[in-house]
Formats: C-alpha cells, sequence, structure tokens
C-alpha cells in the first residue's frame, strides 16, 4: 500500500479517510497484522493525530465495522411489492455477497473479535433491523410475531455463523450456503422458497 501527501481536511472528512484506510488494511490483512502506524503512514498523518479519532485498533475496527453493517443494511431492504420469499432470497444474496467481498473483516469481527462487547453491540444492532424488516415484510402481529421473532433471531444468527464457516473453511460452495439457509428459513416459519 503506497503513502499519501498530508492535506488539510475537515474533521468528519479526515475521519472519513482513516476510516476507508483502516478498512483497506483489515480487507487485505488479518486483524492481528494489522498496525495503526501502517494506516497513518498510509494516509501521511501522524499515529498521534490517527489516535486522536480513535484510541486505538479496535475502536477504529469497531467503526469500520459499524459503518460497513450500516452499508450492508442500505442494501438489505425488502422490497413490499415483490413476494416475500423472492426479497428474502435477493437480501440473503445481498448479505452473501457482502461477506465474500470482506471476508477478512468480517472474520475479524466474528472470531478474532468473537465476543468482544463493541464488536457483538453492532452485531447486534444490524440482526435486530433485519429481523424487524423480516416482521413487517410478513405482517406477523400478535402471538405469531413474538414466534416468528425469536425464530427469525436464531436463524439471522444461523446465516451469520454459516457464513462464517463457508468463508473460515472454504469447504461448502457459496450456492450450498444460500440453499441451506433458504430450507432453513422454510422449515422453521413454513415459508415458501424460491
Amino acid at each position: 500500500m503506497r503513502s499519501v501527501t498530508r492535506r488539510r481536511l475537515k474533521p468528519e472528512q479526515r475521519r472519513e479517510e482513516l476510516l476507508d484506510a483502516g478498512a483497506e488494511f483489515f480487507a487485505t490483512q488479518p486483524y492481528d497484522d494489522v498496525l495503526m502506524e501502517d494506516i497513518a503512514a498510509h494516509v501521511g498523518v501522524s499515529r498521534a493525530l490517527l489516535y486522536k479519532y480513535f484510541p486505538g485498533k479496535r475502536e477504529l475496527f469497531a467503526a469500520i465495522y459499524r459503518r460497513a453493517a450500516e452499508r450492508l443494511l442500505e442494501n438489505s431492504h425488502l422490497d413490499p411489492d415483490l413476494p416475500l420469499a423472492e426479497t428474502v432470497s435477493a437480501a440473503l444474496d445481498a448479505h452473501i455477497d457482502y461477506f465474500a467481498a470482506h471476508r477478512l473483516t468480517v472474520l475479524a469481527a466474528n472470531r478474532t473479535l468473537a465476543g468482544d462487547p463493541m464488536i457483538q453491540a453492532i452485531i447486534d444492532d444490524e440482526l435486530a433491523v433485519l429481523r424487524a424488516r423480516m416482521l413487517d415484510a410478513a405482517g406477523f402481529t400478535g402471538r405469531a410475531r413474538e414466534t416468528a421473532s425469536a425464530i427469525l433471531r436464531a436463524w439471522l444468527v444461523f446465516v451469520r455463523e454459516m457464513c462464517v464457516e463457508w468463508l473460515q473453511s472454504e469447504a461448502i460452495e457459496r450456492d450450498e450456503v444460500r440453499a441451506v439457509c433458504l430450507r432453513t428459513l422454510s422449515a422453521a416459519l413454513d415459508f415458501p422458497v424460491p
């Protein structure tokens, strides 16, 4: 990775630049190999300036991961004009594609930093939004919504774990991951699979 010359930016622009650089490093190197000083040098700032924005590597990674989760959610909307099975399938594809495109970052969040409260909060927030969208799109109400909510929470965790296992072991194919996830949802909610 090449370094760039330093230039004056507004604080939010500088923060975004640091997040972009950090995301690039975490996407191409295992978490433990990423050094804050390398990120600072790449952007052309002092380590002190980087630490002013992010007190440590964990905080930088968490900010990168939160931004990535927000972007993933932007691409995972359930289209109310399509049949629910179709739109869930499309959202699952977006999720799997995202995981594949950000393999090392996803593995860092779900393996290296598994259980870290800051990272877990990001994952929990993402799962809650996805679950609420699915519940709303399916039109569940009352007791059925409560039951479906528990099932969907478990299914979303299952999907995440299947994807992480696929990324880590590469023992199964992407299409198998997708098919297993959709069949599991179908069985759990008596939900048709496209």
